[in-house]
């Protein structure tokens, strides 16, 4: 598979999950299609540092990358009922969004700075429903973490952009495994309230 110009191509042999038997990733997204929200939490501590490392390698930003990361997994939460186990390995499918996510910010970064380089002047009326749609998402994305309890946003903050598994959060903030989790889930509960449907 060949990848966008500058742009890494999602991997397809990926970790020792590829030599498995089975798919552990799959049950673990079709329950979380189901509304398990431990289900997703155990697929968030098998495919984070996956996720983050492709969407990493594409844009060669981190605060950025700690961005898509975080959209990624709304984005996999809201939509994994369409994962289709016919068409390939979940995780796969899970770094595919990734890549796809990725590739979206490097396009949409790249225009902007063609527009910027082509005018040099501000134009505020002119503007693209690609970049506006961009800005909302980063506008709910800010507004949605806002609204979160200190506890549930610094959990987050370290699943999400630090990278690290529920259980190293736990270890992390001196806190049992399972509030821990807790925390991560109540989280991610009120940001999918603000911002699904709306992305």
């Amino acid at each position: 598979m060949t990848g966008h110009r500058g742009v890494p191509p999602v991997p397809t042999g990926v970790g020792p999950e590829a030599n498995s038997y089975g798919d552990p990733a799959r049950r673990l997204v079709e329950l979380t299609a189901a509304g398990d929200d431990q289900a997703f939490a155990e697929l968030y501590d098998l495919t984070a540092r996956r996720v983050h490392s492709v969407v990493l390698r594409v844009l060669q930003d981190h605060a950025m990358a700690e961005e898509v990361t975080q959209e990624v997994f709304l984005e996999i939460w809201r939509t994994a009922a369409r994962f289709d186990p016919e068409r390939g390995r979940a995780l796969t499918w899970i770094l595919t969004v990734a890549h796809r996510r990725a590739v979206d910010r490097v396009r949409s970064v790249a225009a902007a700075r063609r527009r910027e380089a082509t005018y040099q002047v501000d134009i505020p009326y002119d503007v693209t429903v690609e970049r506006v749609e961009e800005a909302e998402r980063a506008t709910l994305v800010r507004r949605a973490l806002a609204s979160l309890s200190d506890v549930q946003r610094g959990a987050l903050e370290l699943a999400y952009f630090g990278g690290h598994t529920h259980a190293e959060v736990a270890e992390l903030l001196g806190l049992p495994l399972g509030t821990a989790k807790t925390r991560i889930r109540d989280g991610m509960n009120t940001l999918r309230l603000a911002v699904g449907g709306q992305t």
